[in-house]
């Protein structure tokens, strides 16, 4: 997502590619949907929007020949970039509701619109969005999950919203989703630690720096110390480009970018090109001293 700055996440092309990168990933067997009227199976097409009516539970989605109008709605408002300040979470909340009621293909649903949401997270800076998901949560509280989704969905007077759909039930679905996304932030932050992960990630930094801590390889390096803030920033920002990591540093560039290539060498640091943004990685050896708790802490050489 930070790669694509101009992509809107909530294009139906979009979606229709997530599903059917999903679903092009599934064996046969588990694509195949059963009919409760007929008891035939039918198998779902990965990316195609569904031609017939569905109902799931007490839930009827739209007239498949409505679907591509509400999904073109849906993209419209719920546009990438269209929202400030604080309303791009809300945003993410009451459209992970309003997807799930359109419910766009046969089967699948749940998951592009949990794929989705992750998307949405991810765009927003400072979530520290990938420590945790929301996926835990939907999954640890899906009876509460389910509920709330179905409170959203009826309007229930003239005063209540315009058209099929409840403002007050939506405000409720928002406020129970980002409750539980704070549930589920507390609960990452009490097992990694995080006010300590700083501390914990200059501490094997100075280590290396010293030689008290041998690198990852036989014979590796010693790690400067300027390296700690380089480190820091990724782990702070999620994803960032090379020249924005080297004048972090400190260090002059030359000097810098050897540390750099250092860092991915090392696999502390990965990226997808050779010359794309970096990111944080945790090999083994790196991730039982940053997370004691977590992971079991193991160090070669």
């Amino acid at each position: 997502m930070q790669r694509e700055p101009n992509l809107n996440i909530a294009d139906p092309d979009l979606l229709c590619w997530i599903h059917r990168t999903y679903y092009d990933q599934l064996p046969h067997e588990l694509r195949l949907v059963r009919n409760e009227e007929t008891g035939e199976a039918e198998e779902v097409v990965g990316g195609q929007v569904r031609q017939k009516e569905i109902q799931v539970g007490r839930h009827l989605g739209p007239l498949a020949a409505a679907v591509p109008a509400f999904l073109d709605r849906f993209s419209n408002f719920y546009r990438s970039g269209s929202h400030h300040g604080v309303m791009p979470i809300i945003a993410a909340a009451a459209s992970h509701h309003r997807l799930m009621w359109i419910h766009p293909f046969l089967d699948g649903n749940g998951r592009v619109a949990r794929l989705y949401t992750d998307a949405c997270f991810r765009r927003i800076p400072l979530l520290g969005y990938g420590l945790w998901n929301v996926s835990r949560g939907l999954v640890r509280r899906r009876d509460d999950y389910m509920g709330a989704l179905s409170v959203a969905a009826p309007r229930r007077n003239d005063y209540d919203g315009r058209g099929n759909l409840s403002n007050e039930g939506l405000g409720y679905f928002c406020k129970f989703f980002l409750e539980m996304c704070l549930d589920q932030i507390d609960y990452m932050h009490g097992l990694l630690q995080l006010d300590g992960l700083l501390v914990r990630m200059r501490g094997y930094v100075e280590s290396r720096s010293t030689g008290l801590l041998p690198g990852p390889t036989i014979g590796g390096t010693v790690l400067r110390i300027e390296a700690a803030y380089m480190l820091q920033e990724v782990l702070l920002r999620g994803e960032v480009a090379r020249g924005d990591i080297i004048r972090v540093s400190g260090l002059a560039e030359r000097t810098s970018r050897i540390l750099l290539g250092q860092l991915i060498g090392e696999s502390l640091l990965v990226s997808d090109t050779p010359k794309g943004q970096v990111r944080i990685a945790f090999p083994t050896f790196f991730a039982g001293l940053l997370f004691p708790d977590l992971y079991p802490a193991q160090i070669n050489g």
